[in-house]
């Protein structure tokens, strides 16, 4: 259960710490190697963020531009398995689901599939 509230703290750095421009939360939650993709306008073709393209338009102030106000943020933890875990999160916003991995740091987020609801 302790890995289950580390890793819902380490979802809710990433997103409220994009919704607030806190780039520190921001950076907290991610793997330096994050590979996060949506597919693309063509429908087959992706387009990709690194952690430090998403440390940096956190800093920018761009998630602020997307906060709803009145956040809806639902954080489901569906399997860890001793060091890797599969989180789907439904927001306002967004629909994610991550990959994160437990590291010498803590939980980290390593991949994330994502669109606009």
């Amino acid at each position: 259960m302790e890995d289950e509230a580390q890793i819902k703290s380490a979802v809710l750095d990433y997103f409220e710490g994009w919704f607030d421009g806190d780039a520190t939360r921001m950076e907290r939650a991610l793997h330096p190697g994050l590979a996060k993709r949506s597919l693309g306008d063509d429908a087959f073709s992706l387009d990709s963020d690194s952690a430090p393209e998403m440390i940096e338009a956190t800093a920018e102030g761009r998630g602020k531009r997307r906060d709803p106000g009145k956040r809806e943020i639902e954080v489901r933890v569906v399997e860890v398995y001793e060091e890797i875990a599969t989180v789907v999160v439904h927001s306002n916003v967004y629909r994610e689901y991550l990959h994160l991995a437990r590291t010498r740091e803590g939980w980290k987020i390593v991949n994330v599939l994502w669109r606009f609801v």
